[in-house]
């Protein structure tokens, strides 16, 4: 039997011994004030493998300035996963979206590899709109980690399954090939998007740029068949996607709305131990950044959060570097255990200050929203 339906069998029937359930997240170890007012639209950003050494290289690379600068709350979370003082994208991610540690290669699962309630589902109960970006495939660990429940994040095409089984609203990224072209099967997910009611269009039909959304119907497009092309190639649409998303989410739901926004390929550069790639992906990252807190100053009650879920690379800025011009080295061509930095702007901004888990940006975003243990799953 192939691995991939060994897998699929195996979490099926763990999901049938929990009664259909996910399981929750644990009460944090300590609990945090709850006297500041929730907040309407929380933008969580994730650089894949963004470190403090990532952010220093695409700052002293841009005349010294990033939009990141505008942040004054400012913390550090530690990117430890179950198994191992190295986190992967998989378990980092679930950590963020569940608030519980797991072992690497997860997808919204527990140690255990039971199904966590991830903050995109709970938001999509109580009535948010909400949504996801990436730079990668959509199916890819970060963005699948809020979706998706799976025990390995090499799944991709049970991964993209378990999208249309959500209601999310908004879905951006590569990946077109695991709904359109599948190998396990002769699904057509694609069609069954378009089925479900969402407008669904890709990179061979028209341009991200080109497409107008009225909020009437879900949103899903593909912005390449695998793996959208790296920055340096002219792959841009990050910025544009992120306002759109913002505009989009904000018709669909008077509640509010929780959207994640991965800047994907930071990681690939650190894991090839280039220079350039990392600079130039933090640079594309930093203009959503950038557009994220444009919208925040406007709305007035908008979080935004910035962080990455590991160190790649094992970056340094060595002697020899100036303004423009640095000297970028790597220690390895994986990931390090190293703190990661995270940045908050917005109502309920100084939760995000400190030193904690990387589990506690869950807690921290939940108490942010006003969200309790009770559900609704009525949308206005």
């Amino acid at each position: 039997m192939p691995v991939r339906t060994i897998w699929s069998a195996l979490l099926m029937t763990m999901i049938l011994g929990a009664g259909c359930k996910v399981q929750e997240a644990p009460a944090p170890a300590m609990q945090h004030s709850s006297r500041q007012p929730p907040v309407k639209n929380v933008i969580l950003l994730i650089g894949d493998g963004m470190g403090l050494a990532q952010i220093s290289a695409a700052l002293y690379s841009n005349n010294n300035k990033l939009a990141l600068e505008q942040f004054t709350a400012i913390g550090l979370h530690k990117p430890t996963s179950a198994n191992d003082l190295i986190t992967d994208s998989a378990a980092g991610a679930t950590a963020f979206s569940c608030g519980q540690k797991t072992y690497n290669g997860a997808i919204g699962v527990n140690a255990d590899t039971v199904p966590c309630y991830t903050i995109l589902e709970e938001a999509e109960a109580r009535g948010y709109a909400t949504g996801l970006i990436a730079t990668a495939t959509i199916v890819h660990a970060t963005p699948a980690s809020f979706i998706a429940h799976q025990p390995m994040r090499i799944l991709y095409e049970d991964i993209a399954e378990d999208i249309l089984k959500t209601e999310v609203d908004l879905i951006i990224g590569g990946g077109k090939r695991y709904f359109d072209r599948r190998e396990k099967d002769n699904l057509d997910l694609y069609a069954k998007l378009q089925e479900k009611g969402y407008q669904v269009s890709d990179y061979s039909r028209e341009e991200l740029r080109d497409i107008y959304l009225t909020g009437k119907r879900n949103f899903a497009y593909f912005t390449a068949d695998k793996h959208p092309l790296p920055a340096v190639a002219g792959r841009d649409y990050l910025p544009t996607a992120l306002k759109m998303a913002c505009a989009f989410l904000e018709k669909r739901s008077s509640k509010g709305f929780f959207l994640m926004v991965e800047g994907s390929q930071i990681d690939w550069g650190g894991h090839a131990n280039d220079g350039r790639l990392v600079i130039e992906e933090m640079l594309d990252f930093d203009r959503a950044v950038a557009a994220a807190l444009n919208y925040a100053k406007k709305d007035g009650q908008t979080l935004v959060i910035v962080t990455g879920d590991h160190e790649s690379g094992g970056l340094a800025l060595n002697p020899g570097s100036g303004m423009n011009a640095v000297e970028a080295r790597f220690t390895t061509n994986g990931h390090t255990a190293a703190m990661v930095p995270v940045f908050a702007y917005g109502p309920t901004e100084s939760l995000f200050t400190g030193i904690y888990d990387n589990t506690e940006i869950y807690y921290k975003i939940k108490q942010s929203m006003g969200f309790t243990t009770e559900t609704s799953s009525a949308r206005p």
